[in-house]
């Protein structure tokens, strides 16, 4: 059994005194996928010897960006990016190679609150769908991350108020909706079709507090590892983000 970790942590530094440390040194998980990181080296807080760690920073601003990923377990290989540097350059995902299957991690752009980035968003979907379709021949793919799209009205707690807003625009739903229909499943959806909950909430008007929130993290497995998923949960009791993380158990 495996135990995945995917938290867009929105600063390791803030996040490491707000929780995450505590949270590795559990040892639950195997595999934890980190996203918005927002340094250039690993803190040295962060030296957990039962890891193996991996990090991507942003070249284009500091402090913006980044992922990293740790696994007890010393991959085969190590890929940083998705092969563009538009989106390369800003530490945008870490791939593992595992015997049975890659781990990608991956921050997807924000399209912003005017769409200023919708164009660069859509982009990145489209590099990142062939670029995961190209290792899915190789063996399965396990893809967590942040992808800051709501996929459908039930993920997002005013879906009529934010129709066309960034992260539920049309062409971004439509890509992740075209996306899981070429072989991929939603793991938290395998496990629960109803609304109400979220793993993003805005730190004003006490959204967390009331639950007005969106799920725009997620994991998603490649069809020919579906029945290796065991169980995915939100874990929306652990607060030192806007995001709540998100957790994957496979066979």
């Amino acid at each position: 059994m495996i135990n995945l970790l995917s938290w867009n942590i929105n600063g390791i530094r803030s996040a490491m005194k707000k929780g995450l440390g505590s949270l590795i040194q559990t040892g639950i998980y195997d595999i934890i996928l980190l996203q918005e990181v927002k340094a250039e080296v690993i803190p040295l807080d962060l030296d957990i010897e039962a890891y193996n760690k991996y990090i991507f920073t942003s070249k284009r601003k500091k402090g913006y960006s980044g992922t990293m990923t740790l696994s007890k377990k010393k991959p085969i290989s190590i890929i940083y990016g998705i092969g563009d540097n538009r989106f390369d350059s800003e530490g945008r995902c870490i791939t593992l190679e595992f015997q049975d299957f890659y781990v990608i991690n991956a921050y997807f752009p924000n399209s912003r609150r005017n769409l200023e980035r919708l164009g660069f968003k859509l982009d990145f979907d489209k590099k990142i769908s062939g670029f995961s379709q190209e290792l899915r021949k190789k063996k399965p793919v396990i893809i967590g991350g942040d992808f800051n799209v709501a996929n459908e009205e039930l993920d997002i707690a005013r879906p009529k108020d934010n129709i066309g807003n960034a992260g539920f625009t049309e062409a971004e739903r439509k890509w992740m909706k075209s996306f899981l229909r070429s072989g991929y499943f939603d793991c938290f959806r395998l496990f629960s079709k109803e609304s109400g909950h979220y793993t993003w909430w805005t730190f004003r008007f006490e959204a967390r507090k009331r639950n007005i929130g969106w799920r725009i993290d997620y994991f998603l497995v490649s069809e020919e590892i579906k029945d290796r998923v065991i169980s995915s949960d939100i874990l929306t009791e652990q607060y030192g983000s806007d995001h709540a993380p998100v957790s994957l158990k496979i066979r």
